[in-house]
């Protein structure tokens, strides 16, 4: 399929997991893509893939920090340059931290709610102007299952994601007029660089029962930290979906990706 032909792309978190899965889904059929990461080398693993799979040729990286303004501005700029416009963006980007809430600091929760919340929120106002000028653009962002399920030890990543899902909705109203469709994927049971991280960020006494209902109905044949999950790969199809035309009459809402986790 060449869904993706002649669209241009800027995927953020593209270094690693499902930001990666994704990059190369939608370089695969067809796009032309800015992968964004604060990690090189993770961008340089892409690149990797990418020239494997003989699509590298449109594929530009760069790097950036989302939780700061002045890299934001610069890195979004620069693609959109290089692109000569966009017409997608999806907003992978993210890091998570964990512990119990009465223990958790101001600095800490600034940090996760920066990331992953206002680095949504920058990439996304840096982005619009150039989303609009398309009439016929999709942004893609992040939730989680953690957003609408609880998760235990995660309230700062779980208040971050919540958040970009209600952001996620306002944006589909405001600008759905000017042809700009906006959708929230909310994974859960997927392996990534975060989840193959999730137990270094628990507390030391964690009451591991409380994760009993965190596992999904359908098999899977990959694991993280002990647990079933999916690959990347399933995020990312869904996402080569609602940002192609397949997707045209899909906005404002969230679709969960989890096998069945939280059915």
């Amino acid at each position: 399929m060449n869904r993706f032909e002649g669209r241009r792309i800027l995927v953020t978190g593209a270094g690693s997991g499902i930001g990666q899965a994704t990059a190369l889904r939608l370089l695969a059929e067809g796009g032309r893509v800015v992968a964004a990461d604060i990690s090189e080398a993770g961008l340089a693993d892409t690149r990797k893939s990418a020239e494997h799979a003989l699509t590298a040729d449109r594929l530009d990286t760069v790097v950036v920090d989302i939780g700061d303004e002045s890299s934001v501005i610069k890195v979004v700029g620069q693609a959109i340059s290089a692109l000569g416009g966009l017409d997608v963006l999806v907003n992978a980007a993210g890091i998570l931290r964990g512990g119990h809430t009465h223990e958790t600091s101001l600095e800490l929760w600034n940090q996760v709610i920066s990331v992953n919340l206002t680095g949504t929120f920058l990439v996304t106002r840096e982005a619009l102007p150039a989303l609009l000028a398309t009439g016929n653009a999709v942004v893609v962002n992040f939730s989680s299952t953690s957003a609408a399920f609880a998760h235990p030890y995660m309230a700062a990543y779980a208040a971050s994601k919540g958040g970009i899902q209600s952001f996620t909705h306002a944006l589909a109203l405001e600008y759905g007029k000017q042809g700009l469709r906006a959708v929230a994927v909310a994974p859960g049971s997927v392996k990534s660089g975060i989840t193959d991280t999730t137990a270094s960020y628990l507390p030391e006494d964690t009451d591991w029962s409380l994760f009993g209902k965190l596992s999904p109905i359908l098999s899977t044949d990959l694991e993280s930290g002990g647990a079933p999950m999916a690959g990347p790969e399933s995020v990312a199809g869904v996402i080569a979906m609602l940002a192609s035309e397949d997707g045209a009459f899909i906005t404002g809402t969230e679709i969960r990706v989890d096998g069945g986790t939280h059915a």
